[in-house]
């Protein structure tokens, strides 16, 4: 009973040194509810469209001219040049007045009725990922549309009926579905794993904050059920802010979401005890209240690279394979991707939230070990 007490009392006044210091409050408290409304804000557009590019007409046919409208028609791009003068359009390019263009060759319609081959030359700026997609995409899209009317009128001329032209040019229609990101925005791709380093980071320096705090003034050494305690408190943060993020900001920013509500639950109870636990570890490391957030501030990229998301594993030097295991959004960002975008079923991630168990015990281990009290 006593040591239930004592686990109670530090978890009360745990919670209470954290609601007191301003630090620690803005930083386990505030950040995640800031970062939750403006970090997703650039990428509320989601999808890119009306990319500015150009049109080199070097044919002027009624083939070439048919290319220019309906590509000013495409909702992926917008039109603003067309020019027969291949230089003018890498002008603008270089100028940053278009994003990319199309060149239009000589004697295009000529191949097209020899029934041989021409080609469409698409340019894009390769400093931004995004929009070079859009335009080649935009641009694939218009030539292929096109085409397929040219090889349809082709066949309707040697005797088919449209209909029957149609099915000739398309025996097998695909029709493409983005399974769980509907949109195709990278928002959607990016936000959902972020969200769970955004809890890990700000947990991680509000942690070492305070931990940092008590080594310097004395109070670090206290017996299990103290420390016990301390953790249940931070942990009773970190589960709030999970909460706020799978809950109420997913929601908010319509981001996928919900797929296995359970077991996020079950992935929050894993991830955040880990992170608390890791945190209090360097902490102690630190012994210095200021410390934990200089070091801790800059790790984000790096562990946001090593996680799998935005970087496949297997491209890692095989060192970086291992180490990654060390920080808890690495089985944290996979375990939350399959249940809460993909709707795996718990089973499916059991490996993962058995890394994160075994995060907590072994740097709970450690950490009890190093702040006992003196004999």
């Amino acid at each position: 009973m006593q040591a239930i007490r004592r686990l109670l009392q530090a978890w009360a006044g745990t919670l209470g040194t954290i609601a007191r210091d301003k630090g620690v409050l803005l930083i386990m408290g505030l950040a995640p509810l800031l970062y939750g409304f403006f970090y997703p804000w650039p990428y509320a557009t989601q999808a890119v469209t009306r990319v500015a590019v150009a049109v080199v007409d070097l044919d002027h046919s009624n083939l070439s001219r048919q290319i220019t409208r309906f590509a000013q028609a495409s909702p992926r791009l917008q039109v603003r040049l067309v020019t027969g003068d291949e230089r003018q359009a890498q002008q603008a390019l270089w100028a940053g007045e278009i994003e990319g263009y199309a060149v239009l060759p000589p004697d295009l319609k000529r191949h097209v009725l020899r029934n041989s081959q021409a080609v469409v030359m698409v340019q894009g700026n390769g400093s931004y990922t995004l929009l070079s997609k859009a335009v080649l995409t935009g641009f694939s899209e218009v030539v292929g549309t096109v085409s397929a009317g040219v090889e349809i009128a082709k066949l309707q001329a040697g005797g088919q009926g449209a209909r029957q032209a149609r099915a000739t040019r398309n025996p097998i229609s695909t029709q493409m579905v983005a399974l769980f990101n509907p949109t195709e925005g990278y928002g959607s791709y990016v936000v959902p794993a972020v969200a769970l380093l955004i809890i890990q980071q700000t947990l991680l320096m509000g942690v070492g904050m305070l931990v940092g705090l008590w080594a310097e003034t004395g109070q670090l050494r206290a017996d299990a059920a103290t420390w016990l305690g301390r953790l249940l408190a931070f942990s009773t943060v970190g589960y709030a802010s999970g909460l706020l993020y799978f809950g109420w900001i997913f929601a908010l920013q319509d981001f996928p979401r919900g797929a296995n509500p359970g077991g996020a639950l079950w992935l929050l109870a894993c991830y955040v005890p880990a992170i608390c636990t890791l945190g209090a570890l360097l902490g102690v490391w630190f012994g210095n209240r200021e410390r934990a957030l200089q070091v801790l501030l800059f790790t984000a990229l790096p562990v946001i690279f090593v996680s799998g998301f935005s970087w496949p594993a297997e491209a890692l030097p095989d060192v970086l394979q291992t180490l990654r295991w060390v920080f808890p959004s690495t089985a944290g960002i996979q375990a939350s991707l399959k249940l809460n975008q993909m709707g795996a079923p718990l089973d499916d991630v059991m490996g993962l939230l058995a890394v994160l168990c075994g995060l907590t015990l072994v740097a709970g281990g450690v950490l009890l070990r190093v702040v006992r009290p003196h004999q």
